[in-house]
């Protein structure tokens, strides 16, 4: 059927881009609208199916140049007639097909023209315009990868943890074993004698093309009722995944195998997690250091003394000098994150602020104001000096 938008500009890509670009943009944007990461948003959904729907015509050989050469890809439909958006300006009007391709012939002898015999006239047509060339058979192809966002506590980053992923992923269908064939199992195509080529004559030019009945395949058989003839099925499936202690915001975890099933035997897609950490009410993680912010008393910042702070391993004793200022940070070694690639472990700093004392009390304001008697000096007097 004919395409709604341009599969190209779907994905973000340049017409001629190769197959990495294409596959890079689709992980991006099938990241960016899946419907795990989007409960509820159906205008992310219905992105998503067009990534897929886009990713699935550009990433395959014969649907993506059937695409480039006619500006849609269809099992069924026929070239549209007047003109072709991949030929810009070649007119299809009053172009008599039938006196052009005929005399089919593959390595057994004559063959019935491409229509004959269950072929499909659009592929012969597009393979005469591509210039010609055989193309490659069908050839088994790697899984997608997937990507998956998965959000954690402070606590589970911290010290690592277990847990199960719902997830939907292409698999290997069961009832064809991934060959897309149905009951009756597999022949060799008589269209083209099991080469996958057929010869082709137009006028006085002879053209080898990809047989339009088996697709350069060579065989032919029933089409799978589970899967369609994809030989992949859509499931939910549950992951068991670790996290590792340490983990941060951002990191990536990669579980083998677990991305989408490959065609004809080839090797599943890998399945990658991108971790979303929430905040912690008092720490704050920077890199593999911990950062807190502690309130002291004025009297506990002026004469000096030692106090309890929290850690993530529970609490700590840290001294606080005499005459300690707003502000002063504290280094407690090797109480941060534990990295278990550097086998190294980060600090915590501790921010000290002064609290002020709580001055309903009347006996707290005197004894404020014989404070200010005892140390009358001006803390902004340096200030002026310098303004």
């Amino acid at each position: 059927m004919p395409a709604a938008e341009d599969y190209y500009n779907v994905l973000g890509v340049a017409r001629g881009a190769p197959e990495a670009d294409i596959r890079k943009a689709y992980k991006r944007l099938a990241k960016k609208y899946h419907p795990d990461l989007n409960p509820g948003d159906k205008t992310a959904e219905e992105r998503f199916k067009k990534v897929q729907e886009a990713y699935d015509i550009l990433s395959d050989k014969k649907k993506r140049d059937m695409f480039d050469q006619y500006g849609f890809y269809s099992d069924q439909t026929p070239p549209p007639r007047g003109g072709a958006r991949g030929n810009p300006g070649f007119g299809f009007d009053g172009f008599d097909f039938s006196d052009v391709f005929t005399g089919a012939r593959g390595s057994g002898g004559p063959r019935p023209t491409p229509n004959a015999g269950g072929g499909s006239f659009k592929d012969l047509f597009g393979q005469f315009f591509k210039g010609g060339a055989a193309q490659p058979q069908t050839e088994p192809e790697r899984g997608a990868d997937l990507e998956y966002a998965l959000d954690i506590d402070f606590w589970q980053s911290i010290k690592g943890t277990q847990v199960k992923l719902s997830i939907h992923r292409q698999e290997t269908c069961v009832e064809c074993r991934g060959t897309g064939q149905g009951s009756g199992g597999v022949q060799t195509c008589g269209e083209c004698d099991g080469t996958g080529q057929v010869e082709q004559m137009v006028g006085a030019m002879r053209f080898s093309i990809n047989c339009p009945r088996c697709q350069g395949r060579g065989k032919v058989g029933n089409q799978c009722f589970a899967c369609h003839g994809e030989g992949r099925v859509s499931k939910p499936d549950t992951v068991e995944v670790r996290i590792p202690p340490g983990a941060q915001a951002g990191s990536r975890l990669r579980v083998s195998g677990k991305g989408n099933a490959g065609t004809m035997g080839a090797a599943a897609g890998d399945l990658y997690i991108t971790l979303r950490v929430k905040p912690h009410e008092f720490f704050v993680r920077d890199g593999d250091n911990i950062e807190i912010k502690v309130p002291v008393t004025v009297s506990e910042a002026g004469l000096g003394t030692k106090i309890e702070v929290p850690t993530i391993d529970g609490r700590a004793i840290l001294k606080i000098p005499q005459g300690t200022q707003n502000g002063q940070r504290f280094r407690l070694r090797e109480k941060g994150v534990e990295n278990a690639r550097k086998q190294t472990r980060g600090d915590q700093i501790v921010e000290v602020y002064i609290a002020p004392p709580d001055t309903a009390d009347e006996r707290v304001r005197e004894l404020l104001r014989e404070l200010a008697k005892a140390s009358p000096a001006d803390p902004r007097a340096e200030i002026w000096s310098k303004v």
